[in-house]
């Protein structure tokens, strides 16, 4: 195990929040979201933890015609729907080869299914409507064609049309959110009524899983609620039944008795207002911890026989953060230190740095050891 930091990967954590996603819209399928790496955490484990669960599963979403073909390669059989679609005549001949399910959301995508000579054998295609989030999707003028056309481009017998459409403010509280998000609901099923659509449809990702239930229609999302973490601002991942599937932890490598006015890093962001006792951890933006983490950001400190709360001071740098030790005389070089995951919500984190824990996750670099526990 590597003596700087490391990461450890629950796969039973990313199975229970699974079946959480699964209990929360029984009568919805369930496609987990595992692009990104699978949010940071291992592409190739965490579709194989999906795949071998006693959870079935519509198959999995991806951003990128490479992890696309990743998992085509692990998985000859199981549906794999690229949420960008293709966005040239090579992306759409890899997504017909690799029996991939695009996402259809402009008119050049239909300009190059009608440029093709012999039609794709895609036995699915999904429409992606845009209701309020306003990046990827037709607006409703511009639905009924492209529905149309797809429609007649679908050559085998048995292919099948999702439509589909993603929420742009579930994760605030407040009405104007809440309002937000029906709105976006009532448009999305109104153009499912104009189009006559009477396949399956898909606009709930976690926040809609978790909250907003006239949003869950046949199919839904889960992402980032699959890794442990709250998509929410206002609800805790423990209070929402999650389980953090990656602990990240590091060491104590020094522990340093400061006085009164004594600096601490770079900039003398931190002065001391008091003698303490300074760990320095080996962690760092080098490692993907974040370098907009300020003072106060909590961190857990593992004792020989118990967890202490405490708190990083001063500025984080490439390889090292300092932490306030000074409530804790046990501490003890080699000690590991939890930065997020168990006994500390990476979302808890995140808001400190002023980011999201989706980027806490993502931006764990390679220096880092990954550790899985089935």
């Amino acid at each position: 195990m590597s003596n700087r930091s490391w990461a450890t990967i629950n796969l039973e954590s990313l199975r229970h929040n699974l079946a959480v996603a699964q209990q929360s819209c029984p009568s919805s399928e369930l496609l987990p979201v595992v692009k990104a790496n699978g949010y940071g955490h291992g592409l190739e484990r965490v579709a194989r933890a999906i795949w071998d669960s006693n959870i079935r599963v519509r198959g999995l979403a991806v951003a990128s015609i490479e992890e696309a073909t990743c998992l085509r390669n692990l998985n000859s059989d199981q549906p794999i729907v690229l949420l960008p679609g293709f966005i040239n005549q090579e992306e759409l001949e890899e997504c017909s080869r690799l029996k991939i399910e695009p996402v259809v959301h402009s008119l050049f995508q239909i300009a190059l299914l009608e440029a093709r000579e012999q039609p794709c054998q895609f036995h699915f295609l999904w429409l992606k409507i845009s209701t309020g989030m306003n990046r990827l999707g037709f607006h409703e003028e511009y639905s009924e064609r492209a529905f149309r056309v797809l429609s007649k481009l679908r050559s085998l017998e048995n292919s099948e049309l999702i439509l589909m459409s993603h929420l742009a403010w579930g994760d605030m509280a407040g009405d104007d959110a809440r309002n937000f998000t029906s709105n976006q609901q009532q448009r999305f099923a109104a153009v499912i009524d104009m189009l006559g659509h009477k396949g399956k449809c898909s606009l709930a990702a976690s926040t809609g899983i978790l909250e907003h239930p006239d949003t869950h229609f046949n199919i839904v999302r889960p992402g980032v609620m699959l890794y442990g973490s709250s998509p929410f601002d206002y609800i805790s991942s423990e209070e929402l039944g999650l389980r953090p599937v990656m602990t990240l932890r590091s060491r104590l490598i020094a522990i340093n008795d400061l006085k009164v006015g004594d600096a601490v890093g770079y900039g003398a962001t931190y002065t001391c207002e008091k003698d303490m006792r300074v760990g320095v951890v080996s962690i760092g933006y080098g490692d993907g911890y974040p370098r907009s983490a300020s003072t106060g950001t909590p961190v857990i400190l593992e004792g020989r026989n118990q967890l202490y709360r405490t708190a990083l001071i001063g500025r984080v740098s490439m390889d090292m953060i300092t932490i306030d030790l000074t409530e804790i005389e046990s501490a003890a070089v080699e000690d590991s230190v939890i930065l997020w995951g168990d006994s500390l919500p990476a979302e808890e984190v995140a808001a400190h740095a002023g980011t999201i824990a989706y980027e806490l996750f993502c931006q764990v670099t390679k220096r880092v050891n990954f550790v899985v526990l089935e």
